[in-house]
Parts: C-alpha cells; structure tokens; sequence
C-alpha cells in the first residue's frame, strides 16, 4: 500500500505530500490528472499540473524565431486540459507550471522532493514504443519518488476497445 509521507519542515510544521502530474493533452494524460486529482484529494496532497513545451529540432534556430508561438500554444494545452477536466470550479489543492524542456528531463527534475509522479500511457509498444521512445519509461526508471502510470483504457480511446 502507498502512503505519502508528511515532512516537517524547520518549524516543527506539517508540510502538504506533493503529487506531480504531466500532461500533454492526450487521453492517456488526462486519465493521469484524473487519476493523479483523486489521489490528491483523498490524501489531502498538494497536486502540481506539469506541462512540458520545447522548441522542435528541425525548426530551432540561433535567436528562437517562434518561440512565443510554442510557449503560447503549450500554456492553452495546460489551461484548456485543466478546465476540460474540472470545469471552471478548480481543485483548490492545484496549481500549474509550465516549463520549457523535454517532458522526460523536466518531469524526472521536478520528481525531486515530490511524493508521487504521475503520467500517462500513450500505448505505443513493440518496435513503434522503442522508436518513439517513452517519456512513462524514462519516468519508471530515473524519478527521484514513486512513480504511477496510468492508462487510458477503454474510457478515453472512443473506440470502446481496449488497445
């Protein structure tokens, strides 16, 4: 059974557990956030809603030409994601950071005095999972705290099929 711990900071206080939660706006990221908010309440955690943005490759340049552009659409993908999932009455115990980087880097740094990570299952396996690579995977492997994948299933891939 998991349990978060409570830390007590230098003044003899009781600090708040901290879920991290990343999101891409996938199907498989929002089962996460859910999954990650009903485990924040439950536990009266404090629940930070992670969004990753970068610059692709192909199109970075000296002086990042566009970069605006990316940060722009990411910070809609995290607000719209949020308020799809919770309607306009947000978790109180929420908050949101968005941060320029690859999601696998970003989110194995912030798993660094967190309590729980949480993240999606895109569902590539085989070879196509190998190419792709996977940010779960990397998470699984290199996060400084517990780490939950959670995936989508048969709720969120309209079909009414698993995959």
């Amino acid at each position: 059974m998991w349990a978060l711990r409570r830390a007590e900071n230098t003044h003899g206080r009781v600090t708040r557990a901290k879920i991290v939660v990343g999101i891409d706006g996938s199907s498989g990221s929002i089962a996460a956030l859910k999954e990650a908010a009903r485990m924040a309440e439950a536990t009266g955690s404090w629940l930070d809603v992670v969004a990753c943005w970068n610059v692709p490759t192909s199109m970075a340049v000296p002086y990042a030409l566009g970069t605006v552009e990316f940060e722009k659409g990411a910070r809609q993908l995290l607000q719209d994601t949020v308020t799809n999932t919770f309607g306009m009455q947000l978790p109180e115990n929420m908050s949101t950071t968005l941060v320029q980087g690859q999601p696998r880097q970003k989110l194995i740094e912030m798993s660094d005095g967190s309590d729980m990570l949480v993240v999606g299952r895109r569902g590539y396996g085989g070879f196509t999972g190998l190419l792709l690579g996977s940010v779960s995977q990397a998470c699984v492997a290199h996060a400084h705290c517990p780490v939950l994948v959670v995936n989508a299933g048969k709720e969120f891939d309209g079909s009414g099929h698993d995959h």
